[in-house]
């Protein structure tokens, strides 16, 4: 299948579905632009794929510094607010981190009195890691952090360009994890 420009509002989205699954690139500009911008470099999607993530880690990184918070700590909370008493090996798994880094990032945020390990009732070799109450009480500030951050990223996007992008997003996940695209609800609210 050809590569197709969706245009619309001086936002321009190549999407180009190949067998192995489907690219995209968007920006601001004319129609003219993004077939130019298709023709002229095949690796544009990526490029800009990695560059908006890096400025997206970035920018949230910033906003969760300002509550003690470094890079990645976020994910091991918020999976802990979902899911408390999980063990290091099934959030390095959930969070596709290997188990030693998971560990020293569970270590460090024990230091800040945010999380604590209990060992398993069924096999004391077995810990399972808990929020504390300061730890939950910092729970809002880290939502409220990313929310911000998908705020900044998504200005100018209206609610439909913005669905598009989730489906997008969810499709390139699937296809770069060779799993089934699976989205649970059709009507995304963006708002929440």
């Amino acid at each position: 299948m050809p590569a197709k420009l969706f245009h619309g509002a001086g936002i321009f989205l190549i999407v180009d579905c190949q067998p192995g699954g489907c690219a995209y690139a968007g920006r601001t500009g004319s129609a003219e632009e993004g077939m130019t911008m298709a023709k002229a470099d095949k690796t544009a999607t990526m490029s800009r794929l990695h560059s908006a993530a890096r400025l997206a880690r970035t920018a949230l990184a910033a906003r969760l510094l300002a509550h003690g918070f470094y890079a990645g700590q976020d994910q091991i909370m918020l999976a802990l607010d979902r899911e408390d008493g999980q063990t290091p090996g099934t959030l390095a798994g959930r969070l596709g981190v290997r188990p030693p880094t998971i560990t020293k990032t569970i270590n460090r945020l024990q230091a800040q009195g945010f999380l604590e390990k209990r060992a398993s009732m069924n096999d004391a070799r077995q810990a399972h890691i808990f929020l504390t109450d300061t730890g939950r009480e910092i729970i809002h500030a880290i939502e409220k952090s990313v929310k911000k951050t998908e705020k900044q990223a998504l200005k100018g996007l209206d609610k439909k360009d913005q669905k598009t992008l989730f489906k997008l997003l969810a499709r390139i996940e699937a296809n770069l994890s060779n799993e089934e695209l699976v989205l649970i609800d059709d009507d995304i609210d963006l708002d929440e």
